[in-house]
């Protein structure tokens, strides 16, 4: 069985070790987290075996990062281009309960939690986080590093730009896009293109103001990943 370690010991990823755990596809080794607090104690059960840079003492076991956060979502990105892995280090975990069809493509590093829906012909980059519940439909792309949370619902055609977060329960239109590193606000109804590097919330969503710095920072820097094209 394949070893795994998850970068990360907060909420995502500790429902990212409980995918793991009704799966059985991964042997998971444990935790790896910036913080010392937590170094040495265990998560649910799951050990915290130090920190992220550990990660490179540990070259038989596959990886995923699972941190970030509304206020942060920039925080995978970071983390990809310190640890500087190979792309093949990378896991992709799929809970037992979601559903993707033959047609769609999920790359490195990407997590779906349980009972989301991948339904015809949808391109799911490296990096992104799919909470539970999520439906993505025909034709949908969403690129890496981007955070969709639960119960979001994806129009067909519709397209997450990198780094996108999209709040639980928003509903985006069919062939609209949201921009690279923008946030849709929890229920929100888009009804068309949100620029990049802007906050948006409301049925109808509209601008609220400009995205927080860590991820206009990373807007500015678009050197982690390309597009999906």
């Amino acid at each position: 069985m394949t070893e795994l370690v998850i970068i990360g010991a907060g909420g995502f990823a500790r429902e990212t070790a409980q995918a793991v755990a009704d799966g059985a596809e991964f042997k998971l080794l444990g935790h790896l987290d910036d913080n010392p607090a937590l170094h040495g104690t265990e998560v649910d059960g799951v050990p915290v075996l130090g920190g992220c840079d550990l990660v490179h003492d540990l070259p038989g076991a596959r990886v995923v990062i699972c941190v970030g956060n509304p206020r942060d979502h920039a925080a995978r990105a970071r983390l990809v281009r310190r640890l500087a892995l190979s792309a093949d280090r990378y896991a992709t975990v799929i809970h037992p309960t979601a559903a993707v069809s033959s047609t769609c493509e999920v790359g490195p590093g990407s997590v779906l939690l349980a009972h989301c829906a991948l339904t015809a012909a949808v391109r799911v980059g490296a990096h992104v986080a799919v909470m539970p519940h999520v439906v993505l439909t025909h034709d949908d792309v969403v690129e890496d590093y981007a955070t969709i949370a639960s119960g979001v619902r994806l129009g067909g055609g519709a397209r997450l730009e990198q780094g996108a977060y999209v709040g639980s329960g928003a509903l985006v239109r069919e062939g609209t896009t949201v921009g690279a590193w923008s946030l849709v606000g929890m229920g929100s109804a888009v009804l068309g293109d949100v620029p990049p590097g802007e906050v948006w919330v409301g049925s109808p969503a509209r601008r609220l103001r400009a995205a927080d710095t860590p991820a206009l920072d990373e807007l500015a820097s678009p050197t982690v990943g390309g597009p999906l094209t």
